[in-house]
């Protein structure tokens, strides 16, 4: 509690909306018109709801695991790739400093950056690939995400979010629009964070050569790693400075979807770092038949939802929230027999 110029108390969290009334943009979503939770809680004296959802994200099971789930390159040898919690700190600064600019809602944009890959699988996007092919073509990683904070986190209970943050952890992706502005930056901090932190990882693994990227779109963009994402967040702040919109100048927004479609060519899909995704999604195929045959051997929460969810749907919950090195090691507990691994016998 503080004491105000009466002497009267007020809790820190009062004072956060106060400030915000006096100083952000009419365009920004201000806390106090939060569309609230699935369950009330008692109210903190010292967070907004928006920091709260942030706290809650960060302190997570899935949060965490996020450090053994791969960005782009697997399993890397080199502890200085990007993982997926890398890439969310990254995604979460990005969008922080372009609503900040901005004048919009920090807090909400932070808890939106910080979950919105919460429910991706492991290998990164062949993770995805292979639940698309073995459990269900629709699925997604931001479907997951939504699924992974509205249910699964805390054996069935969810995070109980605010509106506001799970609509902007289901939206950042695809053809999908937040219903906020500070959702909306979310998705162009995603897609500046892993355009430039991917061309840096594939120029340490050997597939690009900082001469590979063409020389129109580091006239434009930048030479530099630091010197492209500062262009790409100065062209957003500066094309959505007192708008109710979020947009990029023109030509750095059509220099960076062509910087875009450039990694899409040379490093997502046609790379000698990718050419081992097949046998990924070959590992997650044969952990989602294993357990669909037996799901007596996952963990109780998920058994015990089979009833309610369906099988499969509760065989790709478990498979999906594996981190890289816990589904290898799965793999080899199921699959490869104990002396090929250097096992002794029981």
């Amino acid at each position: 509690m503080k004491e105000n110029e009466n002497g009267a108390g007020r809790c820190v969290s009062e004072i956060f909306l106060e400030r915000e009334r006096q100083f952000l943009s009419p365009y920004a979503f201000f806390t106090a018109n939060t569309h609230g939770r699935d369950y009330l809680y008692e109210k903190c004296m010292i967070r907004t709801e928006f920091q709260r959802d942030r706290d809650r994200i960060i302190h997570s099971k899935s949060f965490r695991r996020l450090m053994h789930k791969t960005q782009v390159f697997f399993s890397p040898v080199d502890e200085h790739y990007r993982t997926r919690m890398t890439h969310t700190l990254e995604v979460a600064q990005i969008a922080r400093i372009i609503c900040r600019a901005l004048r919009l809602n920090e807090d909400l944009t932070e808890a939106i950056a910080l979950g919105h890959d919460l429910g991706h699988t492991p290998f990164g996007h062949a993770g995805e690939v292979a639940m698309q092919r073995y459990y269900d073509p629709t699925f997604t990683h931001y479907k997951q995400s939504l699924r992974v904070v509205e249910f699964l986190e805390n054996n069935g209970k969810g995070l109980n979010l605010t509106w506001e943050v799970r609509d902007g952890i289901v939206n950042h992706s695809g053809d999908n629009k937040a219903s906020t502005l500070e959702g909306i930056i979310v998705k162009f901090a995603d897609r500046i964070a892993y355009i430039n932190h991917d061309i840096d990882d594939a120029i340490r693994a050997g597939v690009l050569s900082p001469d590979d990227i063409p020389r129109e779109l580091t006239d434009v963009l930048g030479t530099t790693h630091s010197s492209r994402i500062n262009t790409m967040v100065t062209a957003v702040i500066d094309a959505s400075y007192d708008k109710g919109e979020i947009t990029m100048t023109p030509h750095i927004y059509e220099a960076t979807m062509e910087l875009r479609k450039f990694l899409f060519d040379r490093v997502y899909i046609d790379s000698a770092a990718k050419a081992e995704e097949s046998k990924a999604q070959e590992l997650l195929a044969r952990l989602f038949d294993y357990y669909v045959k037996k799901p007596e051997e996952m963990p109780e929460f998920y058994y015990n939802n089979i009833e309610r969810e369906g099988v499969e749907r509760c065989v790709c919950d478990y498979v999906a929230g594996m981190t890289d090195r816990y589904a290898i090691d799965k793999y080899k507990d199921l699959f490869i027999p104990r002396v090929w691994r250097g096992l002794a016998d029981d």
